[in-house]
């Protein structure tokens, strides 16, 4: 278990819905994708690079996920990914991202 965090470390993230428009590979050391996020017309879209290559890239096109919109942009290779897109592991230690149960609006923050 990591440290214990305030709670203002939390609300310092901009934890926002979008949702999967186009999907590429990335030109990156490990097999990623390049996503196409959108987030609604305020935000617009962001790509994110993601270790998501247990999808299918046309399973990805239109799923909502979350992703983290304030971390900055981080170089990966000649790739640059903007926000993050959040994740966990499955027992075959496949990255399945995380997504609202239900269709929610684009750009919903999360709380």
């Amino acid at each position: 278990m990591k440290s214990m965090a305030l709670f203002s470390n939390f609300e310092a993230l901009d934890i926002r819905i979008g949702k999967i428009v186009n999907v590429e590979d990335a030109q990156t050391k490990k097999p990623t994708y390049r996503l196409t996020i959108n987030f609604g017309p305020e935000i617009g879209m962001k790509v994110s690079c993601g270790a998501y290559r247990n999808y299918p890239k046309e399973e990805l096109i239109g799923k909502q996920i979350v992703a983290v919109l304030n971390f900055g942009t981080k170089q990966m290779g000649p790739e640059k990914s903007e926000v993050l897109v959040l994740g966990v592991k499955n027992m075959e230690g496949e990255t399945i991202y995380l997504t609202p149960q239900s269709e929610v609006p684009l750009a919903n923050e999360v709380f």
